[in-house]
């Protein structure tokens, strides 16, 4: 007969160590692990040194031709000799236009306008566009019988050759106009009937007659230089201009008396000239030809 299990012992004490197993072959790599986060950036590092000159590179292509150059401020008045404002020529701008003072006289004194410049052009009309001033301090407008005188149209003399007054006037007083151009104009006069050429690289921008020299009242007058435009009126007549007065009046007077350049054969140079004189309808026929020319600038 089996008996009752007994209670567990005590736990024995610990044995010797045992001796060292032998050693087993590696094992298999492990797998990749995950990219870790960006770093912080790093300092600046120091400054290079200048590297060599590199070589000159070859010659690049050719540009394309540049734009016309603008006006260079050469101004001139052109004068219309009619109510009609004149246009400036191809490739210039009109800075005002005006009516045509051609000369003013005062205190039996006469002041002469190139018509050719500025000035020539103003841009309102008055029958005594000026004042009188005197060492007392005082100056006095249409106070005297001073005169102005003005390019005129073709609009004919009165009927009854009385004095044209106020708004009658206008019809009478040729326009102008003042242009810029990209180079000087000047006037060439052929001393012909026959219209000159401009000179090479030059060209024409209008063509006329040549005025010289006019006298008014008093035989006070003045005149035009041969190489100013406005010695090339674009048209002939015997009286290119008209006398107004301060009082508010103007007209034609057998005083005022107009000098123009005359034709010159070449045979008949350093001859004494022969006197002739010329009816109406062939006034032309001696009267030197002009033209107007600028530089080309293209």
């Amino acid at each position: 007969m089996n008996g009752m299990r007994g209670i567990d012992g005590l736990p024995g004490l610990d044995g010797y160590p045992g001796q060292k197993g032998e050693a087993n072959r590696p094992g298999q790599p492990g797998l990749r692990g995950e990219d870790g986060l960006p770093g912080y950036d790093g300092l600046p590092g120091l400054q290079g040194r200048t590297g060599p000159s590199g070589p000159t590179g070859f010659p690049g292509p050719d540009g394309f031709p540049g734009a016309a150059s603008p006006p260079l401020g050469f101004i001139y008045a052109r004068h219309s000799q009619t109510t009609e404002i004149p246009i400036c020529p191809r490739g210039q701008s009109a800075l005002w236009s005006g009516y045509s003072l051609l000369y003013i006289q005062g205190n039996e004194k006469a002041h002469g306008q190139d018509l050719g410049a500025p000035g020539s052009c103003i841009v309102r009309f008055s029958t005594m566009p000026y004042m009188f001033c005197n060492l007392n301090n005082v100056c006095n407008v249409a106070q005297r019988s001073d005169y102005s005188y003005w390019l005129s149209t073709l609009e004919p003399m009165t009927m009854m050759m009385q004095p044209i007054v106020g708004e009658a006037i206008r019809p009478y007083i040729s326009r102008c106009t003042v242009c810029e151009a990209p180079s000087q104009a000047i006037a060439i006069h052929s001393q012909s009937m026959q219209i000159p050429d401009c000179p090479r690289g030059w060209e024409s921008q209008w063509i006329g007659y040549s005025f010289v020299m006019h006298t008014g009242a008093g035989d006070q007058g003045g005149g035009q230089s041969l190489q100013s435009p406005g010695s090339c009126l674009e048209d002939f007549r015997p009286s290119p201009f008209i006398e107004c007065h301060g009082v508010g009046t103007c007209n034609y007077y057998s005083t005022t008396i107009s000098f123009w350049m005359t034709t010159v054969e070449s045979n008949q140079q350093f001859r004494a000239p022969q006197p002739q004189t010329l009816k109406a309808g062939n006034l032309r026929q001696r009267i030197s030809r002009c033209a107007v020319c600028t530089k080309r600038t293209y």
